[in-house]
């Protein structure tokens, strides 16, 4: 007896005990199961079958099936009624419908030639008609540009017609093996030693993002073996506290994952190396403890963004690409699964979602990657969950590495290493998605080692965690989402005014976004911060900035003054628009003597402008000849600069040129790790050492013999 049941208008078959492969495509029997079943039932849009395997046929699959049911029930009406002259070749083509519909409209046309020569009346008024019918199945239609290759039971017709989303049962992602048909392959590489592949498909402007994890290839038996050790592992599963500290967590469970699996193979006599059980431990522990597919995406460096839209299990994941922009994916997350992430960020966060509080603002980290996730539900999502993921770098971005991929040059960071030093108010600006934090990250690991930093942030997205282990005096504040509004948690602005009374310190905050923007600007104003402020806030030019910050957020023009260097980036594209790349494309310098409109009246100076045909930034004739009022303002603070151009300029052509070389060598010698937070920040310090003990010999910081000794070091160092 086949066992059945109706979820959700889905038709789904138990399989265990079946003796037929459970497939429409490879099986005439399993389909003959389906067709008949769907002349019983109603209402039906997906079929699904259960073994070790699910494997799902969406709605245009079943509807196909459907129309086939349809007919055959007609047919057999027309019968009974005697409406058609039926002779025992028909009846058996009639039947044959229900297992082999393209087998059955083959032979059909077979008998009407045949039958059109000895009887054309009885061809003309029983098997004309019965044709119509076949011609009306979608199934036909689609088949039949492939009849003329088709042999009488071959059933690889079928598999380029039914495409189902095959996945095992213990994993909750749902993964589209086939690709779309006429696609273009226009890009592959690895991730985790997994395919990815992206696609451009036709007739669509957005490409596919295509990932092939190992799970849903491992086959029946690993995947039998995963099943149960799901099932046993539910015995252990993490605690409200223990899921707070996510790596002991993860390392706790990972043995346990291992042991069951170990005791499994055992029990069932199988021969699995120690990669074999490792690589099913990883992936068990993946899609429990972990976040399944999140982890996998999030693994990608290309990946900026990620979007799991509502109502869950209806759409693909959408992710936004370094290179090729909004893409959607052939991965689809189960609502199961989703209610399972949600839980943990509320655990994970300790910040509520329900109704009451329908927005979730945290970050996720997971062993390749991290991300600030928001998560929407009822009553602001009517269709229920909903998320988005924001990816940063695992590693910290580092002014060589943003040199590297282009974002900007060697001059920019010899200029910005320099206003650093001199402890200016900088705001990074930009659009969504443009690099913003990314950058304000890297200006933080310029800062001198002996400086203290304060950073707040409503949502922890910097890497404040590395920076301790690399030795810097760093206290980081959190300060209450202006969207999700934690009433336990501190307003921003009082954050702020902590920060500022916590004594002489650097202050990073992470995102200028409300009333805190009243405090940071008053304090920069009256001189309360003596060390470098910057933080980002969104704008895509200098007067969008002061727009913001004056109009939106209400600070007082006079107090914008505060703000000395204000750096755009921005997301650029190709001519055809499929591929985007993040450039760093103006540095403006902020006067004070304007008093109305900054615009109007000169208050905005460039000093560094984008340029499109060189993709390069330039240096304006401001920087250049030395007329930049924030320079001059640092270089009055050292006895050598003060009034001495060609010595300012000397030194932020040194500071470009250690930069510059850290990436010729690192390129040079295939050392990537040379452009990493680690040896970034010893490089930095090496060289305030070397400028240090220089100007004591010399009586001033020789640049020439600065980069010399720097150069010798650099040497020794990477021996």
């Amino acid at each position: 007896m086949v066992k059945f049941e109706i979820k959700n208008s889905t038709l789904v078959f138990d399989c265990k005990n079946w003796i037929i492969p459970p497939s429409i495509e490879d099986s005439a029997a399993a389909m003959g199961v389906v067709v008949d079943t769907l002349r019983r039932v109603r209402g039906i849009e997906k079929i699904v079958f259960l073994e070790v395997r699910e494997r799902e046929y969406d709605v245009e699959q079943t509807s196909m099936l459907k129309e086939i049911a349809r007919v055959y029930d007609e047919l057999e009406r027309m019968v009974h009624r005697r409406l058609l002259r039926t002779k025992p070749q028909i009846l058996s083509i009639i039947e044959l419908l229900k297992y082999d519909p393209i087998a059955a409209y083959v032979k059909l046309n077979h008998l009407i030639r045949y039958t059109e020569k000895v009887d054309p009346t009885f061809a003309k008024a029983t098997l004309l008609p019965i044709k119509k019918f076949f011609d009306s199945l979608t199934l036909i239609q689609k088949a039949k540009h492939l009849l003329p290759k088709y042999r009488l039971g071959d059933r690889n017709i079928y598999r380029r017609i039914f495409n189902p989303i095959i996945k095992p049962l213990f994993l909750p992602t749902k993964i589209i093996i086939t690709v779309p048909k006429d696609s273009e392959l226009i890009e592959s590489y690895l991730v985790l030693n997994i395919p990815v592949k992206i696609f451009k498909l036709k007739n669509k402007v957005r490409n596919l993002y295509y990932m092939t994890p190992p799970e849903i290839i491992l086959g029946a038996e690993k995947s039998s073996v995963l099943e149960e050790a799901k099932t046993r592992l539910g015995e252990y599963r993490p605690t409200g506290e223990a899921l707070k500290d996510i790596e002991k967590t993860r390392a706790t469970f990972l043995t346990i994952c291992r042991n069951i699996i170990r005791e499994i193979v055992t029990r069932r006599n199988l021969r699995y190396s120690h990669s074999e059980i490792e690589e099913l431990a990883e992936i068990l522990l993946r899609y429990t403890v972990g976040f399944g597919i999140l982890e996998l995406l999030l693994a990608d460096e290309k990946i900026q963004d990620i979007y799991i839209n509502s109502p869950i299990g209806t759409l693909p994941i959408f992710i936004n690409h370094a290179d090729y922009g909004e893409c959607e994916t052939n991965l689809i997350p189960t609502p199961e699964e989703a209610e399972s992430w949600a839980t943990r960020f509320r655990l994970y966060s300790g910040r509520p979602l329900d109704e009451s509080n329908p927005v979730l603002d945290t970050e996720l980290y997971t062993p390749f990657g991290r991300a600030r996730v928001t998560v929407i539900t009822r009553t602001l999502s009517p269709e229920g969950l909903g998320f988005a993921l924001r990816r940063h770098r695992d590693r910290p971005w580092t002014f060589p590495l943003f040199i590297k991929h282009k974002f900007f040059n060697p001059l920019f960071a010899g200029l910005m290493s320099f206003i650093i030093d001199g402890g200016r108010s900088v705001l990074v600006a930009g659009g969504r998605g443009s690099g913003k934090t990314s950058l304000l990250n890297a200006m933080m690991l310029e800062i001198m080692r002996k400086y203290r930093i304060i950073v707040l942030e409503d949502t922890l997205e910097l890497s404040v965690p590395l920076m301790r282990t690399l030795g810097y005096n760093i206290e980081r504040l959190k300060s209450r989402s202006i969207i999700t509004r934690i009433e336990t948690e501190l307003p921003a602005e009082e954050a702020l005014r902590t920060a500022l009374r916590l004594g002489d310190s650097v202050l990073i905050i992470g995102e200028v976004r409300s009333a805190e923007a009243l405090a940071l600007f008053e304090a920069m104003r009256i001189g309360a911060m003596a060390h470098l402020v910057a933080g980002t806030i969104h704008g895509e030019s200098p007067y969008g900035v002061y727009d913001r910050v004056v109009h939106d957020l209400g600070v007082k023009p006079t107090s914008f003054k505060a703000v000395d260097l204000i750096v755009i980036s921005n997301i650029l594209t190709t001519p055809d628009g499929l591929r985007r790349f993040r450039r760093v494309i103006e540095v403006t310098e902020v006067r004070k003597k304007w008093k109305e409109d900054p615009l109007d009246e000169g208050g905005f100076i460039p000093l560094m402008q984008y340029s499109a045909k060189e993709d390069s930034l330039k240096p304006t004739d401001t920087l250049l000849e030395g007329e930049s009022e924030v320079l001059m303002e640092i270089a009055k603070r050292v006895r050598e600069w003060r009034g001495a151009w060609d010595r300012v300029w000397e030194n932020i052509l040194l500071r470009a040129k250690v930069k510059e070389t850290l990436v010729d060598i690192s390129s040079k010698l295939k050392r990537p790790e040379l452009l990493e937070a680690p040896f970034v920040v010893e490089s930095n310090d090496m060289f305030h050492s070397i400028s240090e003990k220089v100007a004591e010999e010399v009586g001033f910081v020789d640049s020439k013999l600065v980069y010399e000794r720097w150069f010798n070091w650099l040497r020794k160092r990477i021996k």
